[in-house]
């Protein structure tokens, strides 16, 4: 790979500003890589995100100043971020777009590359350059069974990146980020927000879709979830579960490909049996471990670890030693 074209610009969508998520440090780490780092935004980020901010390196927020059409909940609109991606780029004569790899961002994302004319690529697992300086973007395809790679041979690239494809890195020296405002114009008919519900996070947990490490339940769990969560307790893990489980009202967010797509560096798998809609959300994760009293499941023959027993004594007894382990 090439050394960093530093005279680039890379610009990196905070969502939201008033939380810097380990996904969008992963996505500054990324950005520092390819050239000189700027962010935007549409609020106002807090103090605490701003020192985040710098010591990642971001001299610059750009914060969107929206028309009235356009505020309030409107400006969640994926096309009020395309809108707002697409006037930052004009404004910073960004090379690069990144963002996190949400559903709305993903929308969002390509939206503005078609605005921009720009070319674009969803849920990419490594972003870097080759030697004529162009980005290239490295993703897993067909659940996770095929690596491929994407040179963009436009003047921008927008790519959207997985969580958990970097380690967040702060820079070598942090630097002071001052925020400036710019115009954008939303053309076009919005449609009205009737209303919007955000989803309540467990300050505790981390989120499903960032979370470097799963536990997911399923079907063998019986309805039971008490080990599934105890365990990730004991490793700081985020809770998941298969299509079946969340079916049959024991959970509410299911791993899958019509359901939450992970990339976790370790995925516990409990009680699943690894039908194909499942690993097709799930096969991309670093580590796979699999518990299930079923010797003939499909889930290992792609598991790295394979534990033949009842999840209600395996997941408990885990748990134990991995909170032992961290006393010591």
């Amino acid at each position: 790979m090439s050394a960093p074209t530093h005279n680039r610009t890379v610009l990196v969508l905070l969502d939201p500003a008033t939380e810097v998520r380990s996904s969008v440090l992963e996505l500054l780490t990324v950005a520092r890589s390819l050239g000189r780092v700027e962010a935007v935004t549409l609020e106002a980020p807090t103090v605490e995100a701003l020192a985040q901010l710098g010591a990642y390196g971001v001299e610059t927020v750009h914060q969107a100043e929206l028309p009235p059409s356009a505020q309030g909940q409107a400006r969640h609109l994926p096309a009020v971020v395309a809108a707002t991606l697409a006037a930052a780029v004009r404004l910073t004569d960004a090379d690069v777009v990144l963002a996190p790899s949400s559903f709305a961002a993903k929308e969002a994302a390509a939206l503005a590359a078609r605005e921009l004319g720009a070319g674009v690529v969803i849920d990419a697992a490594s972003v870097s350059q080759d030697d004529e300086g162009r980005v290239v973007a490295g993703k897993r395809v067909f659940a996770g069974s095929w690596d491929t790679t994407s040179v963009v041979r436009t003047a921008v690239a927008v790519v959207t990146v997985r969580a958990n494809s970097v380690v967040p890195q702060p820079a070598d020296t942090a630097v002071s980020t001052d925020v400036e405002g710019f115009a954008v114009a939303v053309d076009g008919a919005l449609p009205t927000v009737v209303e919007r519900t955000p989803t309540e996070r467990d300050a505790a947990r981390p989120t499903l879709e960032e979370a470097a490490v799963v536990v997911a339940g399923g079907r063998g769990t019986g309805g039971d979830f008490g080990p599934v969560t105890e365990l990730a307790d004991a490793l700081g893990a985020a809770v998941g579960a298969s299509r079946d489980a969340v079916f049959e009202g024991w959970f509410d967010r299911y791993v899958g490909q019509t359901g939450v797509t992970v990339a976790p560096r370790l995925y516990i798998g409990a009680g699943i049996s690894g039908a194909p809609h499942h690993r097709g959300g799930m096969q991309a994760s670093q580590v796979v471990v699999a518990v299930n009293n079923d010797p003939e499941a499909p889930i290992f023959e792609i598991c790295d670890f394979a534990v033949v027993g009842d999840l209600a004594e395996v997941l408990p007894q885990a748990a134990e030693i991995i909170r032992a382990h961290k006393e010591q």
